[in-house]
């Protein structure tokens, strides 16, 4: 069995510069604290190349199991040779059973409504619902920052230049007490769930000392206002979480804040700034609805839009069923509000 533990997994990820952040072994090890076994797998048969993927595994009650891939599987994008997906999903497959999965819930790392190629002519369906948003808006980070700037809405502009006016600042910090603290106050106010404070903890302490990640703290007066984890690898970052205050608000310390993350990126060599999550709807109905609507990711897509970015959706998440009388009733649950995330 072609499984790998942390180094080899992290030795193999090397030739894939462009893999996923939820591909990383870092990633992997966060969610394995908070209830996940990572399983990590790669073949190389023959001439064609190496391809992997990290699984993850949740335990159901009486031994099962949901099997989780998150925007994966990995191979390079070298079309001299041709990935040998066959065996990888059958490597995938076996250590599925051996797990008692019920299903694996994959979310491919493509854009686009069509299957990417690791899932064409296998046995896949459509999964009722994925675990991470499918919309998005991707921002370009190439260019100089005055082009990045010219890109965003003028609003947008406005209230970065008004943060830095209004004598805001932001630097990198190390406090993710505070950051957890404002996590609390935002997800009273905007009703929505937020993770545990050593979750946070524990993904800075996995991440931070690769230059993977930064927490940046936006202040006035020495008073935290706002901040955000800011996630890299390869030529992608990713905005996963933020925060902020009810104070001082009308010094629009998120915008410098993600001005500011921006910068870190450029400076690490990314040229695409992920803002992970919007409604998943078409930009018609998007620009039609955000001044209405506040519930759900309604109420950060108004703030995200001003960035420039291009909205994006992400490939539909597929499932693998592997006990189907078990899958009917994990279904059932589903459409009922249930997540396994």
């Amino acid at each position: 069995m072609p499984e790998l533990n942390r180094e080899q997994w992290e030795n193999f990820l090397q030739r894939y510069p462009q893999a996923h952040l939820l591909q990383t072994a870092a990633w992997g090890e966060l969610k394995a604290a908070f209830g996940w076994q990572p399983v990590r797998i790669a073949v190389h048969s023959g001439s064609s190349q190496p391809v992997g993927a990290q699984v993850l595994l949740r335990r159901l009650p009486l031994g099962f199991t949901i099997a989780y891939l998150p925007k994966g599987p990995i191979n390079s994008s070298n079309l001299a040779t041709q990935p040998d997906w066959p065996a990888l999903w059958a490597e995938i497959d076996q250590i599925c059973r051996l797990h008692k999965a019920v299903l694996l819930l994959a979310e491919p790392d493509a854009w686009g409504n069509e299957d990417p190629p690791a899932y064409t002519d296998l046995r896949f369906q459509p999964a009722l619902q994925g675990i991470q948003p499918r919309r998005t808006i991707v921002v370009d980070l190439s260019g100089s920052e005055e082009d990045l700037l010219e890109r965003m809405k003028q609003k947008t502009r406005y209230n970065i230049r008004l943060a830095v006016k209004k004598d805001v600042s932001v630097h990198l910090s190390a406090d993710l007490e505070v950051f957890s603290r404002m996590l609390e106050v935002t997800g009273q106010r905007d009703n929505f769930g937020v993770h545990t404070p050593d979750y946070y903890q524990r993904a800075y302490e996995l991440f931070h000392p690769a230059g993977a990640c930064e927490l940046l703290l936006a202040e006035y007066d020495g008073q935290p206002l706002a901040g955000l984890l800011v996630f890299a690898y390869g030529a992608r970052a990713w905005y996963f979480y933020g925060a902020s205050t009810d104070l001082h608000r009308e010094r629009m310390p998120a915008y410098l804040l993600q001005w500011e993350a921006m910068r870190w990126a450029r400076q690490r060599g990314c040229t695409e700034y992920d803002l992970w999550g919007v409604p998943d709807e078409d930009e018609a109905a998007l620009e039609a609805g955000f001044m209405q609507r506040s519930d759900g990711l309604w109420g950060v897509y108004r703030f995200k839009r001003g960035f420039g970015g291009e909205l994006r959706r992400s490939a539909a998440p597929l499932e693998r069923v592997y006990r189907p009388g078990l899958h009917r009733l994990y279904r059932l649950w589903a459409r009922r509000g249930g997540n396994v995330g």
